[in-house]
C-alpha cells in the first residue's frame, strides 16, 4: 500500500513539532496520602520532523501509548519518550499532559471535609538522550485588595485568582507541595465545602492578610528561592477582579540552575 507520509519533500523546511493532541488516556499519578490517584488525562505527544520527510505517522503514537498499557503511569513518561524517538525514528519526544487532581480538604472550623480539584499538567522532553520535565499546577486563591481596605470605611474588595506555578526540580516535590506553596502565598485558600464557621474564618482570613497580584507572585517566588529541591521556576497570577471589568496579572519566571551549580 502506497505510504504518502514517506515521500519526499522538497521545501526544505523542518517541522518543530508534529503529532497528535487532544488524546484522553487513563493515567495514574503519584499520591502523597494514597500513594495512587486515578485520573483522566488529555494528552499531546509530538516529535520533530525532518525537513526531507513529507508527513509523520499519526497512528504510530497511538500505538505507543497503547503499549505502555490501559494507565499510563507517571514514572513511565521517560520510557514512552524514549519509545517515540525509537518508533518515529526521531531526534526528539514531547509530551504534554494535563489532569485534574483531588485533594481532600477540612474546613478551617467544622472540619467538614470535601474533594477540592486542581489543575495539574507535566511538560516532558527528551533530546539528544536528555530529558526535561516542568511540573506546573494551576491553583485558585482567594486575594484581597491592600489599597481597598486601607482606603475603605467598611470592608475591602476580594477575589478569586488563579495562580499557575511551574517547576523543574531535583528531587521531585509532590503536586501536594506545591499547591500548599501557593496557598501558603494568597489571602486565603479556597475549599470546597464551608459552613457558616467556616465561611467566617475564611473571610476574617482574608481580610487579615491582604495581597495585591504583586505580591502574590512575589510570596510564591519567595518560598520557591527557600526551597532548594526548586531549579526553576515561573509563578503567573490572575486574579478575576470584583470592581473593575478586567483582570490583574503579574508574572516572575527565574532558572536557578546555573547559580545552584556555582
Amino acid at each position: 500500500m502506497k505510504d504518502t507520509q514517506n515521500e519526499p519533500d522538497d521545501r526544505q523546511i523542518a517541522i518543530d513539532r508534529v503529532g497528535v493532541k487532544a488524546l484522553r488516556f487513563p493515567m495514574q499519578l503519584r499520591d502523597r496520602a494514597h500513594e495512587v490517584q486515578h485520573t483522566v488525562a488529555t494528552a499531546a505527544l509530538t516529535v520533530d520532523l525532518p525537513h526531507q520527510f513529507k508527513g509523520t505517522h499519526m497512528s504510530r503514537f497511538v500505538e505507543v501509548l497503547n503499549d505502555f498499557g490501559p494507565e499510563l503511569h507517571v514514572e513511565k513518561i521517560e520510557a514512552l519518550l524514549l519509545a517515540l524517538t525509537q518508533r518515529l525514528h526521531s531526534r526528539c519526544a514531547h509530551f504534554d499532559v494535563e489532569f485534574p487532581f483531588f485533594l481532600a480538604k477540612a474546613a478551617p472550623v467544622t472540619g467538614a471535609v470535601g474533594l477540592m480539584d486542581y489543575t495539574g499538567r507535566f511538560a516532558a522532553t527528551l533530546e539528544h538522550g536528555r530529558t526535561d520535565f516542568v511540573v506546573t499546577v494551576v491553583v485558585p486563591v482567594t486575594t484581597l485588595c491592600p489599597c481597598s481596605k486601607a482606603i475603605s470605611v467598611h470592608g475591602a474588595h476580594n477575589q478569586r485568582g488563579q495562580v499557575t506555578f511551574s517547576i523543574r526540580s531535583h528531587p521531585p516535590l509532590w503536586l501536594e507541595e506545591m499547591i500548599r506553596l501557593v496557598e501558603d502565598s494568597a489571602s486565603s485558600e479556597l475549599y470546597s465545602l464551608l459552613k457558616r464557621p467556616d465561611e467566617k474564618a475564611v473571610t476574617e482570613r482574608a481580610y487579615e492578610n491582604p495581597v495585591f497580584v504583586e505580591d502574590l507572585v512575589r510570596n510564591v517566588a519567595t518560598r520557591a528561592e527557600a526551597d532548594a529541591r526548586i531549579t526553576y521556576y515561573r509563578v503567573e497570577a490572575e486574579n478575576f477582579e470584583s470592581i473593575h471589568n478586567h483582570n490583574a496579572y503579574a508574572l516572575v519566571e527565574r532558572d536557578r540552575r546555573e547559580e545552584m551549580a556555582r
